[in-house]
């Protein structure tokens, strides 16, 4: 896992280019983050200053430092900004606790991106990485049940619905049902 995350590579996409976060970004990243339409269906509340946002980047920086599962900034590459991040936040790996070999992904996006199919192009280049580099069996992913545009980024990039996790998750004063997604290495296969 640290010799992974540690020097985490760029990827690149079609439109977008997947890289580590840097302190450059805290204002590219609080215009979004500050967003409480962008936050509605997520664990963290919306950056109330920019400060939320340069402590958010510097223990994300700190989990590269430290070689632990992080996200990928991802930089649109015709504008040079950061519009979101993608990647792991969690990771069971191969011979760790057994032969599980999986992870869960997450990510945000920015408002102004909405509705370009830019996640699920992000999301594809993590699940690759995921199944190539990580060696996963299997990658999956939460969403809150109405959240409708997560649902169709996963839905997009392959991952089939399992069911409905009932007050799995307490955030922002309640408990949380989420939609359980999931891909494995051999669906990914078949489908490249």
């Amino acid at each position: 896992m640290e010799e992974i995350f540690a020097e985490l590579p760029a990827l690149e996409t079609e439109r977008l280019r997947l890289r580590k976060l840097r302190l450059e970004d805290a204002e590219d990243m609080f215009e979004y983050a500050s967003d409480p339409e962008l936050t509605k269906h997520l664990v963290w509340v919306a950056h109330q200053e920019i400060r939320d946002t340069r402590d958010y980047i510097k223990t994300v920086l700190d989990r590269y430092r430290r070689g632990l599962v992080s996200s990928w900034g991802v930089e649109h590459r015709n504008d040079r900004r950061l519009i979101g991040t993608c990647g792991y936040i969690s990771w069971v790996p191969l011979g760790n606790l057994g032969r599980h070999a999986r992870a869960e992904i997450g990510y945000a996006l920015s408002r102004r991106y909405w509705g370009q199919g830019l996640m699920p192009e992000a999301v594809n280049a993590v699940i690759s990485f995921g199944f190539r580099k990580m060696k996963l069996n299997r990658i999956q992913a939460t969403c809150q049940v109405g959240n409708l545009a997560s649902e169709r980024v996963l839905e997009k990039v392959g991952m089939k619905f399992e069911g409905v996790l009932r007050e799995y998750m307490y955030a922002k004063g309640a408990y949380r049902d989420l939609k359980m997604f999931s891909i494995l290495r051999s669906e990914w296969t078949e489908d490249r």
